[in-house]
């Protein structure tokens, strides 16, 4: 009951409010919106002002897949197995042995299944009930969730050169112009789990966020020129956008549009890139 009470109160509290106390809870310090200078300040900025309809499409993990195919090719999309209404709607025996369930109007709800005979299904139903209940709006009031409708989509299980894992580069775009990216790699384990930032030149920064470096130094990616391309056309006319691809045996899939990296939430480790970050979006 008490706990039922506070999703209703977090839920009616105006969401300036709700950001304000949320950002210095988290940040350590009080959110300025009449003059926000560092990136994560920009971010809270852009949730409350930036409304932009066509941002739902754009976060729905299944109609975005229109704005994909539209932009740069069909070509780019992950093979699609299909989208469902709720857990009954899945025909397991018709599925692969292996897939990847995402949820469309979430953030990081995402499950890899290397073999279906293995499956609880006790477990899977109640996971994926609990993401279709789900309104990732209200979490941390990232407007562009708020009214994208709860589905499941099922994707064709991908690896990468490694043969074990699926590395991802994320590009930080702004008004269509991509200036940093970070490099995700060993997500098989969270233990494991590194970014790696870099500026577009690929020169490794020395920042950190959540989680830790490797002790990697890639100066060069298979691809990489076409990804910054794709980048800069899924981005354009956005103020800021993180563009997620994967890059497959020197071919190129969309991951994901990302508008509020950590939610604007996470801070940098040195502070200054913060504001470095912050300087690029043009509000």
């Amino acid at each position: 009951m008490i706990e039922k009470i506070k999703k209703i109160i977090k839920r009616i509290i105006p969401d300036k409010i709700f950001i304000k106390i949320i950002f210095k809870k988290r940040m350590g310090y009080k959110l300025d919106l009449k003059n926000p200078k560092s990136y994560n300040e920009k971010l809270q900025w852009l949730k409350l002002y930036d409304r932009n309809p066509e941002y739902s499409k754009l976060v729905d993990k299944y109609e975005v897949r229109k704005y994909i195919e539209l932009v740069i090719g069909e070509e780019y999309l992950i093979p699609l197995i299909g989208v469902y209404n709720s857990y009954n709607e899945i025909d397991f025996d018709k599925l692969p042995k292996e897939f990847v369930i995402k949820a469309t109007h979430t953030s990081g709800d995402v499950i890899i299944i290397k073999d279906k005979d293995e499956i609880n299904h006790e477990k899977l139903k109640k996971t994926i009930e609990k993401w279709l209940k789900t309104n990732y709006f209200y979490i941390n009031r990232e407007w562009p969730y708020k009214n994208v409708k709860p589905r499941i989509i099922i994707e064709k299980y991908m690896v990468d050169e490694s043969n074990i894992e699926l590395k991802d580069y994320k590009f930080f775009c702004f008004n269509g112009n991509p200036k940093y990216l970070f490099i995700a790699s060993g997500r098989n384990n969270k233990k494991e789990l590194t970014f790696d930032y870099y500026d577009i030149k690929l020169n490794k920064l020395d920042l950190s966020q959540k989680y830790p470096n490797s002790d990697k130094v890639i100066s060069k990616i298979n691809n990489y020129e076409k990804m910054i391309e794709i980048s800069k056309q899924l981005s354009e006319k956005i103020p800021h956008v993180r563009v997620d691809l994967y890059n497959i045996n020197g071919k190129i899939y969309f991951g994901e549009l990302t508008f509020f990296h950590f939610s604007g939430m996470e801070p940098f480790k040195p502070k200054y890139w913060d504001e470095k970050f912050g300087e690029q979006i043009k509000l």
